[in-house]
């Protein structure tokens, strides 16, 4: 059994991989795309915006799903979706079509998160689950840092929509290998437990609700970031797509690392998630606020693998802690409802930092409006109980 729960967790991290990789490909794509179809510069959030629609509502749905059906027939049906709607979007030649597929992107990508944390809570003990979704948190660094390293120059060679056209066929095969590979549980039998009435005492759960607050301004920061600091440093600070996806790379690079290092720390210490989450959520605050000062890209790379550390740390152990408050037979449903709520902010942000941008053309209001989310995550995070 002891090999098996790592493929398990390595074909979870894989989907959650490619879910990233396609959502996040649109920032850069994003110029290109957007002469083609018209867009203006602050119309160009509206694409995530659309994605992120249908996520929240497939993160609702997904989690319960995973905790109804099983989370192995909605890994697989998740990632088949998202791989053929990525693949149609690089036949969008219309603001309309882009936004509906978008959408459509979003329902299928939104269950990975919630299944694969249903897949860790079944298959790793308490003493061993802040480490396993350090890991699996990896996933969503990495995507950010094979996003920006390779579509620009993938982008190079093809039209861009031959770059939606290779991540659809990539997506598709990462679903075939998790209906080979994944099983439900260790046992291999239906599990039982869950009923649909225990649903609607999440929403009656005073800790879930603040960490659901946590991490809707958390995500807002994260992804509000990611998804901006390309096109913000090219506009802002002249830089070439190139130099500014490096930087961003970067910013995920540093994720990497501490993800996996922050759960070890916090199964080595007990199973203490509250205060380290509080600690990197100001700490993000801090450093996107020095962010928006820089002006060179010594100092932006610099910085850029230190903020990643800030921006990501945190999302293993806020993970962990709605999976133990709301118990192993809830884990996909509650991991469901607060990522729906957490990812109101990745809704919201795009259009709210282009706006600001092309009110004020300030690239430090515009991490000013990005910084506004950690700092409220942990606010939030202050008045939760931890067991």
């Amino acid at each position: 059994m002891f090999p098996q729960r790592w493929l398990i967790l390595a074909l979870a991290w894989l989907a959650l991989v490619l879910s990233f990789v396609d959502r996040l490909a649109w920032s850069s794509v994003a110029s290109s795309a957007g002469r083609d179809l018209g867009l203006p510069l602050v119309a160009l959030g509206v694409f995530v915006t659309a994605f992120y629609s249908g996520y929240v509502l497939s993160n609702l749905f997904g989690g319960i799903a995973s905790d109804s059906i099983g989370p192995r027939l909605m890994l697989t049906l998740a990632l088949s979706g998202l791989g053929v709607s990525t693949f149609l979007f690089g036949f969008v030649s219309s603001v309309t079509g882009g936004l509906v597929i978008q959408a459509l992107m979003g329902l299928f990508a939104g269950t990975d998160y919630a299944t694969g944390v249903k897949l860790i809570a079944v298959w790793f003990e308490r003493k061993d689950r802040g480490t396993a979704m350090g890991i699996f948190m990896t996933a969503t660094s990495l995507g950010v840092v094979v996003t920006n390293l390779f579509i620009p120059r993938l982008l190079a060679s093809l039209h861009w929509s031959g770059v939606y056209h290779v991540l659809g066929g990539v997506t598709l095969v990462g679903a075939v290998l998790c209906f080979i590979a994944v099983r439900d549980n260790p046992g291999g039998r239906a599990e039982s437990g869950f009923q649909l009435a225990d649903v609607m005492d999440l929403f009656h759960d005073r800790n879930l609700v603040l960490e659901a607050i946590s991490g809707f301004g958390a995500m807002w920061g994260t992804w509000g970031f990611a998804f901006w600091a390309s096109t913000l440093m090219v506009r802002g600070r002249h830089f070439s797509s190139i130099e500014a996806g490096m930087i961003v790379a970067m910013f995920g690079t540093g994720a990497i690392i501490s993800k996996p290092l922050i759960g070890l720390l916090s199964d080595r210490l007990g199973g203490i998630r509250k205060i380290p989450v509080i600690v990197c959520l100001l700490s993000f605050v801090v450093a996107l606020l020095i962010f928006g000062t820089l002006e060179t890209t010594l100092q932006f790379r610099i910085l850029a693998p230190v903020l990643g550390v800030t921006a990501f740390a945190y999302s293993p152990l806020l993970g962990a802690m709605v999976t133990e408050t709301a118990g192993v037979s809830r884990a996909g449903s509650s991991a469901g409802v607060t990522n729906a709520f957490w990812q109101l902010g990745s809704v919201i942000v795009p259009v709210a930092v282009g706006a600001v941008y092309q009110q004020t053309h300030s690239f430090h209001a515009a991490f000013l409006t990005l910084a506004a989310g950690p700092l409220l995550g942990a606010l939030g995070l202050m008045f939760v109980r931890e067991g």
